[in-house]
């Protein structure tokens, strides 16, 4: 089923593979390098011709013409859902499987990859992680770089990156005193789904790129934590996959296709697979220049003009889908064919939130997507600061749930956006991170970090359970920082890697 989500070539082309027992020698693999002589590739020892449709790749033509004539199945198997290719290809692309072996590709990012399995084995061990932040420590220097690039990048000069968490530095806490504290609930509950704490792990593509087990094991360590997951549309798995591998709940993030029907298909899937609710991304009519990411598609190719002009190549690999034209009146459509909530991803403005509920939206997500859209977007937590006291005082803050995503490393930061009137927070980035470097162990020990200072928090704050967290326990001011600060201040120690 969610193999059709991976390219909306399939209905178009009826695309689909068929069984060939057909041999085909390596040598003559390795003469098939170009579109004059013709471009097969290697896949999973399986040989197929991309002469025909190398134009129709949503990632662009330079990564396939680098692997023409050779084996591309490390890169492949490293981005792409089990099923992918069978499910985009004509039959007729399918030539037989490989008989011999090709010469090993010297391509950088293999080196890379081989770079990272060494600093893999000398990581510091799970244990010495006290927060958020080392995950992203550690997975900076362990990852290969361009998977490192692709997480961790925002767009332009990556301003509203930096600031979704600065932002947060602005927002202090008037904690109550003599509260008894000794019993503290973290639970809650978000669109009608109760969950262990306020927060859940909000959709990030390509989680293969960092661990072997992509969402698999995001899914397992969410799962014995009993946080949600939301699936993404460009998952490195497939969403049934993902979903049959924990009975935990799980949300989706839905990018709309130019054909809405096979958006409404999408959700129908999602229906069937017991999905808690849909999350439909708004914020990318086309996408932000990310410059990182962008730096490695250039390093592919010799024709730096082209990928330079044309940002097609520098999109997520199955994201690339022209002319959306997504408007509210496809909110509108989506509820009324849904009988999961429809969430409105991606909204950057108090007017929008007031449209959402107009739309008759379940819930919102304040989120200017990591950074990685419109730079210069302001951090969500000054949205919903200036949000809910509109809502309040026009008696509109019980009929639509407010989410809120990036930026957010701590458990303080989690309590912030409560306080203010979030009904949860979401997380991606460090939830990749912990992923890429412990796996589904390093997923739970998120988990029970950020839980640890939630509730350790909520204490010092002199609160017992999440809706007892109100705008009045907050106070906002420009955060200042002296000299003194920058002359003798030590920064928290790192974890250390071996030797």
């Amino acid at each position: 089923m969610y193999r059709r989500l991976v390219t909306n070539s399939v209905k178009e082309y009826g695309f689909g593979l068929k069984r060939c027992d057909k041999k085909i020698n390596a040598e003559d693999v390795a003469k098939h390098d170009n579109l004059d002589n013709g471009v097969w590739v290697v896949i999973n020892g399986k040989v197929y011709d991309l002469t025909t449709f190398i134009n129709m790749h949503p990632g662009g033509t330079s990564i396939i013409l680098k692997y023409a004539g050779k084996d591309a199945s490390f890169l492949f198997n490293k981005v792409h859902a089990r099923g992918t290719i069978e499910s985009i290809l004509p039959e007729e692309c399918y030539l037989g499987e490989l008989d011999g072996e090709l010469e090993e590709f010297d391509d950088p990012m293999i080196r890379e990859e081989k770079r990272s399995q060494e600093m893999r084995a000398k990581r510091p061990p799970l244990m010495s992680i006290l927060n958020l932040t080392e995950f992203e420590y550690v997975a900076q220097k362990i990852l290969p770089i361009h998977a490192w690039a692709y997480y961790s990048g925002g767009s332009d000069d990556e301003v509203t990156l930096r600031e979704n968490n600065s932002a947060y530095g602005r927002y202090y806490f008037k904690p109550k005193v003599l509260v008894d504290v000794d019993d503290v609930d973290i639970s809650t509950e978000m669109l009608d789904t109760k969950t262990s704490a306020p927060f859940y792990c909000s959709a990030a593509a390509s989680a293969k790129l960092g661990h072997p087990d992509g969402e698999l094991s995001i899914a397992r360590g969410l799962y014995k934590e009993n946080i949600i997951q939301m699936i993404s549309s460009a998952s490195s798995y497939p969403m049934d996959e993902i979903v049959e591998e924990t009975p935990g709940p799980k949300w989706f993030q839905l990018y709309v296709k130019p054909d809405r029907e096979e958006s409404l298909e999408t959700i129908r899937e999602c229906e069937e697979l017991g999905v808690k609710a849909i999350f439909v991304t708004v914020d990318t009519p086309l996408f932000g220049r990310r410059e990182k990411d962008l730096r490695f598609k250039i390093a592919d190719t010799e024709d730096i003009e082209a990928v330079d002009l044309n940002l097609k190549d520098s999109d997520d690999f199955i994201l690339s889908y022209d002319k959306i034209r997504l408007k509210w009146s496809d909110i509108e459509t989506f509820k009324k064919n849904s009988s999961i909530p429809i969430v409105v991803k991606g909204i950057q403005r108090v007017e929008d939130v007031l449209l959402a509920i107009e739309n008759k939206a379940d819930a919102v997500v304040l989120s200017n997507h990591g950074g990685r859209q419109l730079d210069f977007a302001r951090p969500p937590i000054d949205v919903l600061a200036e949000l809910m006291p509109i809502l309040r005082e026009r008696n509109l803050d019980d009929k639509i749930e407010v989410f809120i995503d990036g930026g957010v490393r701590r458990g303080s930061d989690v309590l912030k956006a409560l306080c203010l009137g979030a009904k949860g927070v979401g997380l991606g980035r460090s939830f990749l991170y912990a992923n890429s470097s412990y796996g589904e162990n390093g997923v739970i020990k998120a988990c029970k970090l950020l839980k640890d200072e939630i509730s350790r928090d909520m204490k010092l704050l002199g609160v017992t359970k999440v809706s007892e967290l109100t705008p009045d326990l907050i106070h906002t001011y420009p955060a200042v920082f002296t000299s003194h600060n920058n002359i003798v201040y030590e920064p928290l120690y790192l974890p250390q890697f071996k030797e």
